[in-house]
């Protein structure tokens, strides 16, 4: 009992700064298109993300079933690579915090991808819990629509498309990495997808755009902190968690995330509503829900 309750903890604890970490992270994004191209901005987090993995991969490579490489190239595809291009491209037209809030729809996918594809035991209970978390990312996405956040919804679009991405891969490491070692999951997964990113940033203009863009350094700066700690980092942390609870628990994050959004709002002096309240309550419930009924 108390093992299992330090265990709890723990998950606890692993959630909370994964929230905080990726809940800062379109802050980043938008810091880091100041400067840069969607395209290159994709590529330089995977490249940074990738360079900072390469010790690990020869740390560990006697340790690696380097026969599994198609496996990890698509948990770093779905996991970090395609989302990263949708994300920095959704960030073009939409803020960071309508960004955030349609991010909440990932454990929506990734209970419907758990039943229908990888076929998990479906319980009632745990529906119950992402239905009242989305719900009360509802609540808030309703209240930014009131004060305009979203200034062209249909680039949400993008947002929506990487859920779907964040899904498959946080499955796709419940089903063929529940053995594996977190930090070899997050460092093979990378490694195999930061030559290509590297290889196009060759040709890009990123020299030029160093040289001449006044902003390029402070932007280079969020892309950075965003790969080492919204990307390396966490994604240890993420796939850690994972293989501690379950793919849907895990994912609930995203529904923490915008809770660390508005935080950051109120810093900034915006007013907490009820109807903020109200949101943030029923997304912990349904956060808590999920949990005790895995």
């Amino acid at each position: 009992m108390e093992h299992h309750s330090k265990e709890d903890k723990l998950a606890w604890s692993m959630l909370l700064f994964l929230s905080i970490v990726w809940g800062c992270s379109f802050i980043l994004i938008k810091k880091s298109l100041v400067a840069f191209d969607p395209v290159q901005l994709a590529c330089l987090r995977i490249g940074i993300s990738a360079l900072a993995f390469s010790p690990i991969v020869w740390y560990h490579r006697n340790d690696i079933q380097w026969y599994r490489w198609k496996k990890f190239v698509a948990v770093g595809l779905t996991g970090s690579g395609i989302p990263a291009f949708l994300f920095f491209f959704a960030q073009t037209r939409i803020n960071s915090s309508m960004a955030g809030l349609l991010n909440s729809l990932t454990p929506i996918w990734t209970l419907l991808i758990s039943i229908f594809i990888f076929k998990t035991p479906f319980t009632r209970h745990k529906l119950a819990g992402v239905l009242l978390g989305f719900a009360g990312a509802a609540i808030l996405i309703t209240m930014g629509r009131q004060t305009g956040l979203n200034t062209n919804p249909l680039y949400g679009i993008f947002v929506v498309i990487a859920t779907i991405c964040y899904a498959s891969s946080v499955n796709m490491v419940q089903a063929f990495f529940s053995g594996t070692r977190p930090i070899i999951i997050s460092a093979m997964s990378f490694f195999l997808i930061g030559l290509p990113a590297w290889v196009y940033l060759l040709f890009s203009g990123l020299g030029e755009v160093m040289d001449t863009q006044p902003l390029a350094w402070q932007a280079l700066a969020a892309v950075t902190a965003l790969s080492l700690l919204g990307t390396v980092m966490a994604s240890i942390v993420f796939y850690n968690l994972v293989q501690r609870t379950n793919a849907v628990f895990a994912s609930t994050v995203t529904y923490l995330m915008p809770v660390v959004a508005l935080i950051w709002g109120v810093i900034d002096g915006e007013a907490v509503t009820p109807v903020t309240l109200m949101g943030m309550g029923t997304i912990l419930a349904g956060v808590y829900i999920t949990k005790r009924s895995r």
